[in-house]
């Protein structure tokens, strides 16, 4: 993994950046979406428990998909149809500017969700050939979640602004701000017409598809990893509970919650490019393409934290619980993400990306379902007792992921 000056500004790098300006107005359009939409079906009259198994219905989808997503695009080699598939379904955000129907709300929150499915295995797959022999692959995936974080900082700042400019918070505010995500929907997909023409001009991931890596499987560790990350994400305290929290008990002004979520997004973008940088040089330390697993500790034990501080009555504490929901957020993008890159060969890379998403899309949706729920039952408590058990569970795992890969002598692809 040589880093050399001269790729500076080779042509890997600038596809990059292009594809962090893409996820950036993909973020502004989602992001903003999801900072409103759990207080949008409140004002509609929609109880926590429905808004928790719509959006965790949702992340399944949106992960459970990008399993069959991942397979055709790794069997088709079809990657880019898959990318302007999934990106031209964002269309739909803006379209829930158009309606109050929370039937057809639903329609849309979901569709948007397999929009999502349809492009990210190929995405990453992608992202991962093209970074693989040029920056690093950790630090390749920090850069773009961290230029995709200023998206997800800016687009809830543009429901902020409606509400302070209009200076109410009804249904019509909420309407406006879904309306403008029409613009950087436009920008985007012009940005990945671009990225398509140069990437296949300059044929960035011509040199990673010739390897001869069809004799090579995925390794147990794929599995262990998978495990792990399901439950660190199982008990993950989901911002559409958190925002129900805060609305529900007048906690904050909804400007101030679209807000408090822009500043957790800010940090995911600094936590993403610290953690792609350590995750890379615990590879060169160890010697071992699975030498950066070692760093994912810090999610289960962040994790642990987030219902105390989030869930509490105390908006200092929602505060500092916000910020470390950031890290937690910022080091999921990328360790996650750049870890299934080292762990399965090229060839089965998007089906590595699918399996693994699917489980992180199951734990999703029964971690924002069984909240959600116990939200409404006034069972704070429990949820907290239930995001302890799941976290030690994945501090478990990760203690048996940790001495497989301290009793690797050999790069594990």
């Amino acid at each position: 993994m040589s880093h050399n000056s001269k790729n500076q500004f080779s042509p890997a790098v600038i596809v990059i950046l292009i594809f962090g300006i893409i996820s950036m107005m993909g973020d502004i359009i989602y992001e903003s979406a999801r900072s409103a939409n759990s207080q949008y079906l409140n004002l509609l009259g929609i109880s926590a428990a429905l808004v928790g198994l719509v959006f965790g219905i949702g992340e399944f989808l949106g992960y459970f998909l990008r399993l069959i997503a991942g397979i055709l695009s790794d069997k088709s080699g079809k990657h880019w149809i898959f990318m302007f598939l999934g990106y031209g379904m964002l269309l739909v955000v803006p379209l829930m500017g158009l309606t109050r129907n929370w039937n057809i709300l639903v329609v849309l929150i979901l569709m948007e969700r397999i929009g999502k499915a349809l492009r990210s295995p190929a995405k990453d797959t992608i992202l991962s050939g093209v970074s693989e022999n040029q920056v690093g692959i950790g630090f390749a995936f920090g850069i773009q979640e961290a230029v995709d974080q200023i998206g997800a900082f800016v687009g809830p700042l543009i429901f902020t602004m409606v509400f302070y400019f209009s200076g109410k918070n009804g249904i019509a505010q909420y309407q406006l701000g879904y309306k403008l995500l029409f613009v950087p929907f436009v920008i985007l997909m012009l940005f990945l017409i671009y990225a398509y023409r140069m990437t296949k001009g300059d044929n960035l991931i011509s040199t990673v598809i010739k390897k001869d890596l069809r004799t090579e499987h995925i390794r147990p560790i794929f599995w262990i990893y998978t495990a792990f990350t399901f439950f660190c994400t199982l008990g993950f305290v989901n911002f559409s509970t958190i925002g129900y929290h805060l609305k529900a008990n007048n906690l904050m002004s909804d400007g101030n919650i679209t807000l408090l979520y822009s500043v957790a997004m800010v940090v995911d973008a600094a936590t993403a490019l610290l953690i792609g940088k350590v995750y890379d040089r615990l590879k060169i330390k160890t010697g071992m393409r699975t030498g950066g697993l070692l760093v994912l500790m810090v999610i289960p034990a962040l994790t642990l934290l987030l219902p105390f501080l989030t869930l509490s009555n105390s908006t200092g504490l929602i505060v500092i619980g916000m910020i470390i929901f950031g890290i937690v957020m910022g080091t999921h993008e990328t360790v996650m993400r750049s870890a299934i890159a080292d762990i399965t060969p090229f060839d089965k890379r998007g089906t590595g990306y699918g399996v693994f998403n699917t489980s992180y899309g199951l734990a999703l949706l029964g971690g924002a379902a069984l909240m959600g729920l116990l939200y409404d039952m006034n069972m704070v408590g429990v949820i907290i007792a239930f995001t302890c058990i799941t976290e030690l569970i994945a501090i478990i795992l990760y203690s048996k992921m940790n001495n497989m890969v301290k009793n690797s002598h050999q790069v594990e692809l």
